[in-house]
This record gives structure tokens, sequence and C-alpha cells, in this order.
């Protein structure tokens, strides 16, 4: 069994059409078809069952493609570390992050680190704050962006490094839009516009209003932040959300209050394995974020 063959396998069985996946591949269609073909043969299965031009994995082929897609993600992780060891400055950091911190911490953070090490290159994997956690648990992951940053896990290390502000989102014509602060109880009578129940953010508003003596009233459920955003300004609720998803982008029939009596906050940072080592690569990133968040910190980010 040969890497070319699986390679080829895997995309024949994600296409379901051996001429796509040749395109895919920058091979003949001949080629394709011949090595499935042959490993085919050697296994003395049948992976794929024909039909025309398209073609199916058989019970025993999708057994055999959960198998192969492991063994084919162990291998490259095995090319990128031996990589990574040769050159730590010409590594790979595959870094994981949450919606909240996409459009602003993250690209802030990458630029400031490709200016010291510029042919180090990203991977980059989008998740919700419980796919993170869990993607760096399993191994998908060695590091990953997050907030609040969790407490108590024997799988995962987490390293804060700042205190966010919870701020609240208006719509123009609230009648509190013109208040330079306001505390939490203020909003009781509004309806809220909040992630759906299973969001790390729905949970952390609906304690700081729990802890004020009321259950938030929920309007709408958006699972992205612009959505978000877009049911406010459209006059259909108020939500609270970090600071800086509100960074350089505000709706412009919206205003952003900041929250005090109490002041709501979470914690922002990296979760790494508590049981796997970083790569030099990623240990490299590992310590130049937080060395750069100490010396940010005074422009306001704790």
């Amino acid at each position: 069994m040969e890497l070319r063959q699986i390679q080829y396998f895997i995309e024949v069985a994600k296409l379901e059409h051996v001429t796509e996946a040749s395109y895919v591949l920058h091979v003949a269609q001949s080629a394709v078809s011949r090595q499935i073909f042959k490993l085919e043969e050697e296994l003395g299965v049948d992976l794929f069952i024909r039909d025309g031009r398209k073609v199916r994995l058989t019970p025993i082929g999708k057994m055999f493609l959960g198998h192969m897609q492991q063994a084919l993600q162990v291998i490259e992780k095995a090319q990128q570390e031996i990589e990574d060891y040769l050159d730590p400055k010409r590594g790979t950091i595959k870094i994981g992050f949450p919606s909240s911190l996409a459009s602003h911490l993250l690209p802030m953070v990458i630029s400031a680190f490709r200016e010291k090490y510029p042919q180090v290159q990203f991977q980059l994997q989008h998740g919700s704050y419980r796919e993170l956690i869990d993607l760096v648990a399993k191994g998908t992951l060695n590091l990953s962006l997050i907030g609040p940053v969790p407490k108590g896990s024997k799988q995962i290390n987490g390293d804060t490094l700042f205190l966010e502000k919870i701020v609240a989102l208006l719509p123009k014509d609230h009648p509190l839009a013109d208040q330079q602060s306001l505390k939490l109880s203020q909003l009781r009578s509004d309806m809220f516009v909040l992630f759906p129940e299973g969001f790390i953010l729905r949970d952390l508003v609906i304690e700081a209003c729990g802890a004020q003596g009321f259950e938030p009233k929920i309007s709408f459920e958006g699972d992205e932040i612009d959505a978000i955003k877009g049911l406010v300004a459209a006059g259909l609720g108020i939500t609270l959300l970090p600071e800086i998803a509100l960074n350089d982008n505000i709706p412009r029939s919206t205003v952003k209050i900041h929250l005090q009596d109490p002041q709501v906050t979470r914690t922002v940072g990296l979760i790494t394995p508590a049981t796997r080592e970083l790569t030099p690569t990623e240990k490299l990133f590992y310590d130049f974020i937080k060395a750069y968040f100490v010396n940010i910190g005074r422009f306001g980010y704790e």
C-alpha cells in the first residue's frame, strides 16, 4: 500500500467521482483509476461501487476511509513536526479561534508575529467554545485562542492573556442610548438578542443577569455575531457582547455602552494540551503571544 494510493482513494471517496478527483489531484484520470484498482487488488475487497462515471463507497470502503483519514492525519502531522524541528522559523502553526476573536484579535496577533517570523505559515480552525476545547484535548489542535479561559481540566492548560469587558449594544433610538454607562439591572425589561443554547456567550449573559436578580427575556437568537448585531440594529432587541467583537465594526444605527455596577468581564487566553509537547514553531508562537499581551496591556486589554 502506497501513500499515493491512500491520497487518491480519499479524494475519490470525498468527491464520489474519479474524473473530478483527478482534476483536484492534478493527475490523469487513468492514473487515479489504476491506483484505486491496484489498492483494491492488494486489499482483496471492492472499496467502491461503480455507477457510470460516479462511484460510492462500499460498507468496507467506508470503514477503510475512516482509518485512512486518521493515518494520513498522523503522517501529515509527523511531516510538519519534522519541518518545524529542522527550522522552527519556517514551520506551520495550526491554531483554533472562536468567532468573537476572529475580526480583530486574531489578525492583530498573527500580523505582529509574522513581522518577526515572516516565513511561518498558519492554518486556522474556527470553532465554538466547546469544540475548540475538544479539538485541543483530542489532539487535532495544540493551540487555540479562547474566551473565557476554561478551568479545572486535566486535558488542557489555560493561560489568561487579558481580561475583557462585556458591553451593551443598543439601538440608537433606545431610551438609554444617550447614557455614558449603564447598570445591568436597567436592562431587565428589555428584550435580548442572544446566541442559542450551548454557546458560552449566552451562558455568560444569563449568569450576569441572574446575579442581578432577573432572567433576560429573549426575542431572537443568532449563532453569528454579525447576525446578532444586525438584529439589534433593526431594533429587535438589545444584547451584551465582548468589547473586542465590536472594535471598528459597530452598526451605524446602534450604540455601545459600558456596563458599571457591576462590570461584566470574561478572560481571554490560550489553551494548550496538558499531556503533549508543542512543536518548536508552536512554542515560538506561544512564547510570543504571552509576551505580546504583557507589552500591550497598557493599551486597554486588561
